[in-house]
């Protein structure tokens, strides 16, 4: 969801200070596009502020591909041309695609009044009733009129925020529109996406964020909004020194609406299910590519649950998903060989938009050679470093439970013990950090990084099975199945799932000849311990997220939840290992450890807890796992 690692993507717009470089490219770009600016009138009478490039070739009829994003069309002015030529772009640039990006409702140059994650609608009867999905409709139905040479056909592509538009573009059922790829799709912010994970408040996204994207425009604008004037330019330092969520809202002031809106709807109320865009994917009629990255820390969650959503609610739909190894659009740049210390083997992202996206969209849009063989699922499996093309997601596997025991051992066998558990105290005013290093912006790397600092950590459990004797791959979602005491009222439970390399492990330098850049050979990967999947729950949504339950203190309590899904592989010779601890910090707030309303928690609230957890014949703590067969 940040804005400078999407700008960074090349997929969605640019910001205004980004001017086109005079090289081959921008000069072919100009010699052989005109870019028009129009204003889009949508049926309730707001229109909307559009950047249409038009290819001069007009031998035959061109499709159109487009972009709507709160993000800003930018540069503005008609000689302005957005460097489109970067990177895959310039492919459909060559293709002749009438390129067409526009301001969402009430952001930068358009009109109107935008809300976050606009409603859909579905039972629009007037002009005056509006969405995300009819502006859609509108803008297309305009461009099909008044645009020359178009050929009929629409595609809709956009990552993050622009993939949340992407879905509500496929909702609109306008005829012309044929295909449809939302990438790393805004889908649910209370569940898994951006700002909360199974309820808790993913605070260090949420607050650099909106201290600027929510900052009013009153007025169409080309000039953005200033950030936050962070005090200090340590992230972990910053988020524990200011303390209390409600320190963080008396920072972000009165003006910043969907700020006031987090803080007012802790639990997942009728407020969060109107935006929860799965609730609607009924009857689509685009084909459709949801695209995401196994690493992504911003919207994972909500690529698996696009594609699945529309498969259980459209089961008629030409539906297909693309998962590779990659953090938030990593896909669409020119470098997918790596994530932090972890190699790939080659460079994915370059495989992606070669084999799938651009054929996708050439087939679909233009008519261009066989319709594609792009599979129903194409997942790149770590570990392996190979893509599978699969029938189906996920796909058959057995789910095997895995039982943590005493003195760390993860073991297949269910524990016998009468009375066995691993105990921490929980003390918010010293939070497990979520990385190592110290940092400004919350990183890129971490869903890969190295968790032997966390092992160390006294309030981190840790638990591994034996070397493997053989490889073991997940293919789908992971459940942890805790049993849990703790001596308060609340607290939040992470699990990670863990590669352990052997001791003697390396990379050669053979296997990575292809990268245009690979990570530093001095960092000891011998011994690394990759995060291959992390996640968080509060713990008084263990039951509902609707109506949180207190904790009995020092009384066991069933904690289960999902985690996004795993397609990795552990190689022989390596370990599995599992990693409990009760935070975060700062990608998730800190829990009080009193069951409360967290948002208006004061600085006096915290408590330390005891946290034990149960692994014994009675209270069987486990991680299920969906090893494929």
């Amino acid at each position: 969801m940040k804005k400078w690692l999407l700008a960074a993507a090349g997929l969605l717009s640019l910001t205004p200070a980004v001017t086109a470089q005079v090289n081959a490219d921008s000069l072919w770009f100009r010699e052989h596009y005109t870019k028009k600016e129009v204003y889009i009138p949508m049926r309730d009478g707001v229109k909307l502020f559009t950047s249409i490039y038009l290819p001069k070739d007009q031998s035959e009829k061109h499709p159109v591909l487009m972009t709507r994003t709160p993000y800003s069309c930018a540069p503005y002015g008609e000689n302005q041309y957005a460097p489109l030529y970067r990177r895959y772009l310039n492919t459909y640039l060559r293709e002749n695609y009438i390129y067409v990006s526009q301001d969402v409702r009430g952001r930068w140059m358009s009109e109107g009044v935008f809300e976050d994650v606009r409603p859909f609608n579905p039972n629009k009867k007037s002009k005056k009733d509006i969405d995300e999905a009819s502006d859609t409709y509108d803008t297309i139905d305009w461009l099909m009129k008044n645009i020359k040479g178009n050929n009929g056909s629409v595609g809709v592509f956009g990552i993050s925020y622009p993939g949340f538009y992407s879905t509500m573009a496929a909702l609109s059922n306008h005829p012309a529109l044929k295909a449809v790829s939302p990438q790393a799709p805004v889908t649910d912010w209370f569940q898994g996406d951006d700002f909360h994970h199974n309820g808790a408040f993913m605070l260090a996204d949420a607050f650099s964020f909106y201290s600027s994207f929510g900052k009013p425009r009153p007025a169409p604008t080309t000039t953005g909004p200033d950030g936050f004037n962070f005090p200090n330019r340590d992230n972990y330092k910053f988020y524990l020194e200011t303390g209390a969520l409600s320190n963080f809202s008396k920072l972000m002031g009165d003006s910043i609406l969907f700020w006031k809106d987090l803080m007012a709807h802790g639990n997942y109320d009728a407020w969060w299910k109107a935006r929860n865009v799965r609730n609607f994917t009924k009857d689509v009629k685009p084909v459709m590519l949801t695209v995401g990255g196994t690493f992504d820390a911003e919207d994972c969650f909500g690529a698996w649950s696009t594609y699945q959503a529309i498969e259980q609610l459209s089961p008629k739909t030409n539906n297909r998903i693309v998962m590779g190894p990659w953090y938030h659009g990593q896909w669409a740049s020119a470098d997918g060989g790596h994530l932090g210390n972890v190699r790939f083997g080659s460079n994915t992202a370059e495989w992606y938009q070669k084999n799938v996206e651009v054929p996708f969209f050439n087939y679909y849009l233009k008519g261009k050679g066989t319709e594609p063989k792009i599979a129903e699922a194409t997942i790149f499996f770590t570990g392996e470093n190979e893509w599978r093309q699969l029938p189906k997601w996920p796909m058959a596997q057995a789910s095997q439970p895995v039982y943590l025991g005493e003195n760390g051992k993860l073991s297949f066998s269910k524990p016998t013990a009468a009375n066995s558990a691993s105990e921490y105290i929980s003390d918010p005013a010293k939070p497990v950090p979520y990385t190592e290093d110290v940092h400004f912006n919350r990183t890129i790397n971490y869903m890969t990084d190295d968790q032997r600092f966390a092992a160390r950590r006294p309030d981190v459990l840790v638990f591994q099975t034996d070397i493997l004797t053989e490889d073991m791959t997940l293919a789908g979602p992971v459940v942890a199945d805790l049993f849990a005491s703790i001596s308060t009222t609340d607290a939040d439970f992470v699990v990670k799932v863990i590669d352990v390399f052997p001791d003697d492990f390396r990379y050669t330098e053979d296997a990575d000849s292809e990268h245009r850049r690979v990570p530093s050979s001095t960092y000891p990967v011998g011994g690394y311990q990759m995060l291959v999947r992390g996640e968080i729950m509060r713990g008084k949504f263990r039951n509902s997220f609707e109506k949180p339950e207190a904790f009995v203190p020092n009384t066991p309590s069933e904690v289960k939840f999902t985690l996004p899904d795993v397609a990795h592989t552990f190689k022989k010779g390596h370990r599995l290992m599992i990693q409990v601890q009760s935070s975060w910090f700062p990608i998730a707030d800190r829990n009080p450890q009193q069951f409360m309303d967290i948002y208006t928690a004061k600085d006096s609230d915290f408590r330390k807890a005891q946290v034990r957890i149960l692994h014994d014949a009675v209270h069987p703590s486990r991680i299920i796992l969906p090893i494929l067969k």
